[in-house]
């Protein structure tokens, strides 16, 4: 595909349009943004393009149309719908992630209230409730601090979860990135990272946290990720 074949790239981003500017209404939903900070973006399928958030628009103004087209160096597809606006000053990191994790689908950005209390104090969360096993697979590790605007934060990104468990990474003094299979699953990890850095939060103000052992925290990681919920008839989640 011509990366100005526009009949054939509109085509294949439709219905990811749509996806990524709806999920948007989840970080607010879930008090995960203020004002037009925080972005979503999702690898559009057997292309190398993705889709993600306008800079600076309000989320109330956000719609499918909105939504920025861009090749995996960042650089905006001319001629699109949405090309006209400016993307997320996040596009570089996402498009390095897309570059270097193959796997991802969707990466999404916030700077939800408790987690980046977590990145200002440069600490990890540690792995100590079972929802944080089951989603995260241990602790949520911080990145390196980086600046905005080039590809600094999205090298600390991969660097950071390449290799491990977690879809999220605490940045050192800014905020939460997540990955996901897709946009919404990378929605999904931010919701459940606030969740998380939330209740820890709590818990260590009433006294010491109490670690899980490591091998329990593998059981439920497994579990969670091939036995929980609904599956097909050949036995993969549904």
């Amino acid at each position: 595909m011509s990366a100005y074949d526009i009949e054939a790239i509109e085509e294949a981003v439709a219905d990811l349009r749509r996806q990524v500017s709806d999920l948007h209404s989840e970080l607010t939903r879930y008090d995960l943004v203020a004002w037009t900070a925080g972005n979503v973006s999702g690898r559009v399928p057997g292309h190398d393009l993705f889709v993600i958030k306008p800079s600076g628009v309000s989320y109330d103004e956000l719609r499918a149309d909105a939504m920025v087209v861009c090749d995996l160096d960042g650089t905006v597809i001319p001629g699109t719908r949405g090309s006209e606006r400016s993307p997320s000053s996040d596009t570089a990191a996402h498009a390095y992630v897309y570059r270097h994790m193959g796997h991802v689908g969707g990466v999404v950005h916030t700077h939800s209230t408790y987690a980046t209390a977590w990145a200002a104090r440069n600490e990890p969360i540690p792995c100590v409730i079972t929802a944080m096993a089951d989603e995260f697979g241990g602790d949520i590790p911080i990145g390196p601090f980086a600046i905005i605007g080039d590809d600094s934060i999205g090298r600390g990104i991969v660097a950071t979860l390449t290799g491990h468990r977690s879809r999220a990474v605490l940045m050192a003094n800014h905020g939460v990135f997540t990955i996901g299979s897709d946009a919404k699953d990378a929605v999904k990890a931010a919701v459940m990272c606030e969740d998380v850095a939330r209740t820890v939060h709590i818990a260590r103000a009433g006294g010491p946290l109490v670690p899980i052992d490591p091998a329990a925290i593998d059981s439920l990681f497994d579990r969670y990720q091939n036995v929980y919920g609904q599956h097909d008839q050949n036995g993969d989640p549904a």
